[in-house]
This record gives structure tokens, sequence and C-alpha cells, in this order.
């Protein structure tokens, strides 16, 4: 039985509509997680969702999901998702992407009358980009009974917001329980984020696994001083052996090429003053390998330098693990129904490793999962100006159809 083909006109339509909310004057969203942006997404989503005849529930971490019935509504569903909320310098494709794709799919079946066995659902992930609250990934992590859910819903943003309270305010915060619901199979399609597949000319990223990950957040005291009278070798400051530490996780990255990633992005440092000594530095630390063993070795290494660079300058230092998944392969059924999609479709494909924490991580430990990369522009993601084209969204979409028809059964 022939597949139809999705409607790429509208996809993108429905991308560029959706990027009005955190619209920024370089072309990107800012769309954090549960601030009014959010909430106008989250609203206009539901809203295509429902005129498409879906039923949409809401749970009590805020995830979204709609439900296009199966003619077997006992079955489990196969779901597409990924998130809404941005970076504060964010672009218009990441999660938005494998989200209104997703909205896609039910879309083009709606137009051709193609009823399935199982039940289609697409997601909408709270706060998948931890950029307000952290840890990112929360909503699906919660669901996959990675993360509590009351600890979840108490972690405060900046401003001392909790997450529940916030979910509360714009009207999300649902009354159905997370988690415990089988899924056939889940499927994110996402912009890759990375170089490789512009680079290679392909498509089409099959995703046979995402790079383990492991999140520090480390503390280093010393003592504040005037910047005139102290001498420099009587000084305790934080800010010089934390720019010791920033240069070894640099190195640690760099030791572990070609797959290891390592980077410093968050600093604050107390009291900030110029005429003051740093008596205190917080940072963030974020380690990557496809390999657990090797990236419990960066682990090792990181505590190591980080402790001796503190000892030499007569600093205090406190390391403080965050986040830590292994390196995880997806279902192998999943896998080969994208890469049977793209080879039935024709598109250059080949399989490819994420080297971004998605969704899909945490729901790869409790349902089938796999992922769809297409190529953005520069491999640059994170930034006002991330690109896809239009047709290689469209050619993802196509697989993910494809895939999702698979595994729902015709």
């Amino acid at each position: 039985m022939s597949v139809p083909a999705i409607n790429g006109e509208r996809l993108w339509s429905t991308l560029m509509e959706m990027a009005h909310f955190g619209a920024t004057p370089k072309g990107g969203v800012c769309r954090l997680a549960l601030t009014d942006e959010d909430k106008a997404a989250r609203d206009l989503f539901s809203r295509w969702c429902a005129e498409a005849g879906c039923d949409v529930t809401v749970d009590k971490m805020g995830n979204i999901f709609a439900r296009r019935p199966g003619r077997d509504e006992a079955a489990a569903p196969v779901v597409m998702g990924s998130h809404l909320d941005s970076q504060p310098t964010g672009g218009k494709f990441d999660g938005a992407y494998g989200v209104l794709a997703g909205l896609e799919v039910i879309r083009t079946l709606n137009d051709h009358a193609v009823a399935t066995k199982a039940p289609i659902e697409v997601v909408s992930w709270t706060n998948e980009e931890g950029s307000r609250f952290q840890p990112p990934m929360v909503g699906s992590g919660v669901f996959a009974d990675t993360f509590d859910l009351e600890e979840s819903l108490a972690v405060k943003d900046l401003e001392g917001k909790t997450l529940g309270d916030e979910l509360t305010r714009i009207g999300y915060a649902g009354s159905a329980e997370v988690g415990g619901r089988p899924f056939a199979a889940y499927f994110e399609p996402h912009i890759e984020q990375g170089p490789i597949l512009e680079a290679e000319g392909k498509v089409i990223g099959v995703v046979t696994a995402a790079q383990g990950q492991r999140w520090y957040e480390v503390t280093v005291t010393g003592q504040e001083a005037h910047a005139g009278p102290p001498p420099m070798d009587a000084r305790r400051d934080a800010l010089v052996g934390v720019a010791r530490m920033i240069g070894e996780v640099r190195r640690i990255g760099v030791d572990h090429a070609p797959d290891g990633r390592s980077t410093v992005g968050f600093v604050t440092v107390h009291p900030n003053s110029r005429n003051v000594v740093p008596g205190s530095v917080f940072f963030s630390v974020d380690l990557r390998h496809p390999d657990d063993g090797t990236l419990s070795t960066m682990d090792e290494a990181l505590r190591e330098a980080c402790v001796a660079a503190a000892r030499d300058e007569g600093l205090e230092i406190d390391i403080e693990e965050t986040v830590y998944f292994p390196a995880h392969p997806f279902d192998a059924d999943c896998v080969r129904a994208v890469r049977e999609g793209a080879e039935r479709l024709g598109h250059a494909h080949q399989d490819i490793v994420s080297g971004a924490g998605h969704d899909a991580v945490y729901l790869s430990r409790v349902v089938p999962a796999g992922m769809i990369f297409v190529p953005c522009k520069d491999g640059i993601s994170h930034a006002e100006i991330e690109y896809a084209k239009p047709e290689d969204l469209t050619a993802g979409c196509d697989v993910l159809l494809h895939a999702v028809l698979e595994r729902a059964g015709r």
C-alpha cells in the first residue's frame, strides 16, 4: 500500500508561524520554558492538534499529548515529538521541528483518510533546554522515572520562581499522571546540530545512539580582598584558580579527540567588582563521549585537575555531578524503520551518533525509541542564525511518516 507524501509547504508555514512566539530581531527565538511566550506556543500547538481531531491531554509535568485514534484503541500508541522551549538566543527549528513534524504526519494521514491499527500521538515535552530550570529534559526525565516529580516541580529559576508554580500560572499544570504509559515506539525528528550531514551531502541521519554526558556544577572558594593592598603571593583569588581549571577542561576534550567534548558554558563570579579580588566562582562543566569507559576516564581527569589547581592556589572546591547518562544505543527496530524509510524514499542517508542530549535519550530507557536527523546550515544550532532547508525538513518528515506507519500498522 502506498504511503502519502507530507505537505512540505504546510510544514514550513507551521514552523514559521510558531516562530512568531519569542521572535528575536536577529531572526531566532527566545522562548524559555513556562514563560508567556512558551504559553502562547503551547496554546497554538494544542489548538492545532484539536483542529486535527486529536484528543489533547496534559500531565502533571506539563507534557502535552495529542492522540489520533487507531482501530485498536487498546494498542500501545506510536509517539512522535520533541519540545517547544528554546535557548535564550535560539533558532526556529531546534525542538519545534520535532513537534510540528509530528503534527504534520497526523494532518497528512487525515488528508488521505489513512487509518492506523495503533493510535498515533504527538508530544511536546516540558523544559527540554534547561535554560530556565535545571536540569534539562526534565519533562521526559520525569516521564522515564529518571527524576522525581515533586523535586522537579520544586526547582527554581534565577528569580526564585518554581517550575510547578509557573506551570500553574500559564495553565499547564495538568492532572494526568506522568509516565507509566506504554509506547509501541517513540520517534524524534531533529536538526542535527552539527556539521556532519551537510559536509557529507546526506539528507537523513539515521541516529543509532546518543553520546554519554556528564554535567557538573563546580564551586571554588577563596577570599575577597581589596585589589590594591594585598601582594600577589598573599591572595586567594578564586578566579585565577578557575582560569586554570577551564584550561584543563579544554585539554581533557582535546586529549580524547576526535569524539571527546568538554565545555565550560556558565560562569558566575562573586562579588564581581572590578577592584575586588574574586572570593568565589561558580561554573558548569559538560563532558561528552560515545564510549562510557572513556567518559569515566574524562571524569577522573576533570576531578584530579580541578582539585590540583585549587590546592596550588590555596582554594576550596566542591564538584557536584548533576547529570549523568551513559552512552546509549537506540532501539534496533526503530533505527531500522528510519533507515528503511530513507531508502524507500531514495534519500541519501548515513548512520550517525547524536552529540547532543534529547528527550529521546531518556525515553529510550523505558520505551523503544529512535531519532531522525536532517542537516542544518554550517552545523549551527542554539543560535539565532540556525537554519534548515525546507526540502530537508520535508524529507525528514516523510521518513518519519514511513517509520510511524511501519510501527503503527495500516
